[in-house]
């Protein structure tokens, strides 16, 4: 079963960073991040191949995030670095794991519970 748990969220002002977390309990996958701001459908933000060594962002988020994971025998743990933040990226983040790119652009699930991040203006 596909386990994903999402933390390092929080409260933080305009122009501030902070970093996520989510642990993936599997392997060779492909893990992604998304958001939902509130009422509105939930956005890919990034995602990253199973080694690491590839990587993909929305456009408004390519200069300012930044996504990496470390692996080991049991679970992977992945992290988006969010740095200059914006109000408007108030949201619940998500993380996902799938087998295939498309499948996690597609935003399909599964996702974890989320961690709210919450950018002061």
């Amino acid at each position: 079963q596909v386990r994903l748990v999402e933390s390092g969220g929080g409260l933080v002002q305009a122009g501030g960073s902070l970093r996520l977390s989510c642990v993936f309990s599997g392997r060779n996958n492909i893990l992604g991040w998304f958001r939902q701001a509130p009422g509105k459908e939930r956005e890919f933000v990034a995602a990253i191949s199973w080694g690491g060594d590839g990587t993909l962002f929305a456009d408004d988020v390519k200069d300012r995030f930044d996504i990496s994971r470390d692996n080991d025998n049991a679970k992977s743990t992945m992290y988006l670095q969010m740095n200059n933040l914006k109000p408007e990226e108030t949201a619940v983040y998500y993380c996902t794991a799938h087998q295939s790119r498309a499948a996690v652009r597609a935003g399909q699930d599964p996702f974890g519970q989320g961690t709210q991040v919450t950018v002061s203006s």
